[in-house]
């Protein structure tokens, strides 16, 4: 991997077998994650499906399944079924560049769209998806104000009516109820008609979530009392309370209780706390939002008019951009697509990938990503990827995945959650059955009525189902912001229980390309002299160490000589001349071949090879001038990162195919004990040292960027950096190919596993405590009955709670996450 220059391409999504079809389906009218998990079940015993997720938080149901055995079609018609709606979404397209004039080249390297991934898009369907999303969000916001406004101002008059018990001779009439009739009907019937018709639908299909339990709720409660306003003398004959005060029946003047104040002020209190819980969740998904929206709408190429065979510059829409046109950037605009830079340097901010806040070096032949900002000089790069290949779409792609899914620690919930509201109902219905037998005569059905509402509504399941999506948008999204790309819930959860940590060298460890870090020198040439002659020789080569040279000596601003009587000498060096000067620049042997020896030099060459360098040895004029060493030199913030994960509690290793001799100086120089370096391995044998750590009891973590690693990344837990291959075999990918993102990786799997606990906690603890309250277990000691009033406003809180809980994520700093973590 380039050192100088971070390698933010990202995989796509872990293939799935070849019978399987992956297929986003976009799910509306859910209301808590019961709604989730009953769309979940029913699409998972669907035939054909393999798996099924359903995400409360973004709306979306993720199901693989076999095309042979069923369709989209079926499954959006089992989403229906349900008692939900869905759209299919529209088959992949391919971007609009596709089809090309005559005049314009065709396109021979642009990857089509998975087929399996049916709602993979082109960047203006990814970027009008997400307005549309973000529309269709900002509507129901609206949608819930204007509900929670004109609720509220209908049922605060109901309120202070029902909480004056006939203090205020003004509303101690008969109307009075006529009034609240007229003023709860809309809130009960407009306000809160989207629980009664859910709650419906869900009793259709055998299913029950938060909108049954609201609506069984302050169903009964207002049902109750539009009964006792339209047939007052019914109830004042079983009523002993309101027939002692009210003696005279047939006037119908007499007043019975009612309570149109719980129904209407309970509907406005869970509306209110859907409203916060919407603006809070919305947050969560923040990060993803904005990664989208970075994405320019129009490029600049160089491409040739009809008629005519001389290029002008165009502007364009991004979408019509192919591999291979020529893009122009200014200073100051964004990149529009991914390629490589044929002419011209800058320095490109690449944070929003990267997360390093300095500009990044570009020459030409380095690779520059769409949606980062070229802040200094012009650029002129060939296009090599567009549409969903860019990095930054693959980037948005792998979040939106690795947020639908569900970490092991969440099944907890959504097996609490498939019980439990039929268990409420089950305590609400014999709350109501004790109260009326053991309450007194004259305030039984009132006090039943009261604690039966109040149990449903507390036992909300909201807070419950919030508890780990919140948590889980946030933390992927935070990682997303830092360069750490988190492929699901499963690789987020493990993490944090890594307790071995294997690091790859080359690449990972070190640069993974050779640099020149030695020149010494005889007489009677200077360390400039050397460097000159001998690196205008070796600019005529292709080799890595030749380019080292030639980059050693660019960086210390050394004006190179063209060469002459150049000649490669395979597998030993070369031999040129320059400016009248016979040189030859390699192997040891290659200068005995010629009768030169090396004698003088041969002690420093092997102490610079015991360092883990490579000595090249140089001649002029046939007599010994002195010698380059280059080496595959360490990241400088290796050492630190390594350090940190020691102090993490984790066993770190290192693998390499190197000699044993480059691997323990590099090793050394890092702080990896000698017993944890494994060196000359092959390939094809990194896996097993992985295999060998989990067999000691070890849950371990592999760190590389190679192809050959790939076989060891995908036995342990993977973090990749570097080639997509490696990538694709990683659970968690590294954009900034720095080790220090592994630590931050791993603290940040720490601090989201503890905000998922902390938020499973305190929704258990809200509904083990607050039902049998709800029920009345205390009133028999001190008297303390919970109003449905304050139990909906309980209820809203804890939602509330757990969301602003897994919010504090996206404020806690990386560094505190990772000074504060360990094993």
């Amino acid at each position: 991997m380039n050192s100088q220059t971070p390698h933010p391409t990202t995989p796509q999504p872990q293939p799935l077998p070849a019978a399987q079809t992956r297929l986003d389906l976009p799910i509306e009218g859910m209301s808590c994650a019961a709604c989730a998990s009953a769309i979940e079940r029913a699409l998972a015993k669907a035939p054909g499906v393999s798996s099924a997720g359903v995400n409360f938080l973004t709306k979306t149901a993720t199901v693989s399944f076999d095309p042979v055995a069923t369709s989209p079609e079926a499954l959006a018609t089992v989403v229906r079924r349900t008692g939900y709606d869905t759209q299919l979404p529209p088959p992949p397209a391919q971007p609009a560049s596709a089809t090309r004039t005559p005049q314009q080249p065709a396109s021979t390297s642009s990857q089509p769209l998975p087929e399996h991934h049916l709602s993979a898009q082109t960047p203006k369907a990814v970027i009008d998806k997400a307005h549309d999303h973000q529309n269709t969000t900002d509507t129901e916001q609206r949608t819930l104000r204007r509900k929670v406004i004109v609720g509220a101002a209908l049922s605060l008059p109901v309120l202070v009516i029902a909480m004056s018990h006939g203090a205020i001779p003004f509303l101690n009439h008969a109307w009075i109820n006529w009034l609240q009739l007229a003023l709860s009907t809309p809130v009960v019937i407009w306000c809160g008609g989207q629980f009664f018709r859910r709650a419906w639908l869900g009793l259709k299909h055998f299913s029950a979530g938060m909108d049954s339990l609201v609506a069984l709720g302050t169903g009964a409660a207002f049902l109750y009392s539009v009964a006792a306003t339209i047939y007052p003398a019914f109830f004042i004959a079983s009523h002993p309370a309101a027939q002692a005060n009210h003696t005279n029946a047939a006037s119908h003047t007499q007043m019975v209780p009612v309570y149109f104040e719980a129904a209407a002020v309970i509907i406005v209190l869970v509306l209110l706390g859907k409203l916060l819980e919407a603006r809070a969740t919305s947050s969560t998904s923040a990060a993803i939002s904005k990664l989208i929206g970075l994405q320019p709408r129009t490029a600049r190429v160089l491409r040739a008019p009809v008629q005519s065979q001389t290029p002008v510059e165009l502007d364009i829409p991004v979408g019509q951009v192919i591999v291979g046109d020529t893009v122009i950037v200014r200073p100051g605009e964004k990149i529009p697509v991914d390629g490589t830079v044929e002419t011209g340097t800058s320095a490109i901010d690449e944070s929003m990938l990267t997360g390093e806040s300095l500009p990044v070096e570009k020459h030409p032949g380095d690779t520059v990503f769409g949606a980062t900002v070229n802040t200094t000089g012009s650029l002129r790069f060939r296009a090599t990827k567009v549409g969903s290949d860019t990095a930054l779409q693959q980037i948005v792609r792998l979040v939106q995945q690795a947020q639908g899914t569900k970490a092991p620690i969440a099944r907890l919930a959504d097996t609490i959650a498939a019980y439990f509201t039929p268990a409420v109902l089950a305590i609400a219905a014999l709350t109501f059955i004790i109260w009326f037998f053991a309450a007194p005569v004259d305030t039984r059905f009132s006090m039943a009525l009261l604690t039966f509402v109040s149990v449903l509504i507390i036992a909300c399941p909201c807070a419950m189902g919030l508890a780990t999506p919140t948590a889980i948008m946030v933390g992927t999204g935070r990682g997303a912001q830092h360069g750490i790309l988190i492929k699901s819930g499963l690789a987020l959860e493990t993490a944090h229980k890594l307790t071995a940590i294997i690091l790859d060298k080359t690449g990972t460890i070190t640069r993974g390309k050779p640099a020149l870090t030695d020149v010494r020198t005889l007489p009677p040439f200077s360390e400039h002299d050397l460097l000159k002659l001998c690196a205008s020789a070796e600019r005529r080569s292709e080799h890595p160490l030749a380019a080292a040279i030639v980059a050693g000596a660019s960086a210390r601003n050394i004006t190179l000589i063209e060469p002459t009587n150049f000649r490669a000498l395979v597998g030993q060096g070369i031999e040129a001349t320059v400016e009248g000067h016979a040189l030859l620049i390699g192997t040891q042997e290659l200068l005995s071949s010629r009768n030169i020896s090396t004698a003088v030099l041969d002690d420093l060459a092997r102490e610079l090879a015991a360092a883990g360098k490579t000595p090249m040895f140089a001649a002029i004029n046939n007599q010994p001038a002195g010698l380059f060493a280059v080496a595959d030199t360490v990241k400088p913030e290796s050492a630190a990162a390594i350090a940190q994960l020691q102090q993490m509690g984790l066993r770190t290793a290192m693998i390499t195919g190197d000699n044993a001799l480059t691997a323990r100086a590099v090793a050394q120089s890092v702080g990896i004990p000698p017993e944890l370096v494994f060196a000359e391995v092959l390939p094809e044998n990194k896996a097993e040292h992985v295999k060998r750590l989990q067999a000691e009891g070890f849950i371990v973590g592999m760190v590389g960027d190679g192809i050959n690693d790939a076989p060891a990344l995908a036995q342990a837990i993977a973090m990749g950096t570097g080639t997509d291959i490696a990538m694709e075999a990683s659970d968690i990918t590294l954009i900034r190919g720095d080790l220090r993102s592994v630590p931050q990786a791993i603290a940040l799997s720490h601090a989201t596993m503890r905000t998922i606990k902390r938020n499973l906690f305190w929704a258990f603890i809200y509904n083990i405590i607050g039902i049998p309250i709800a029920a009345g277990v205390l009133y028999p000691f001190t008297g303390w009955l919970l109003s449905p009033i304050i139990a909906s406003a309980a209820m809203a809180a804890s939602s509330v709670s757990v969301v602003l809980s897994s919010l504090r994520l996206k404020t806690t700093p990386i560094a505190t996450l990772s000074a504060s973590s360990t094993v």
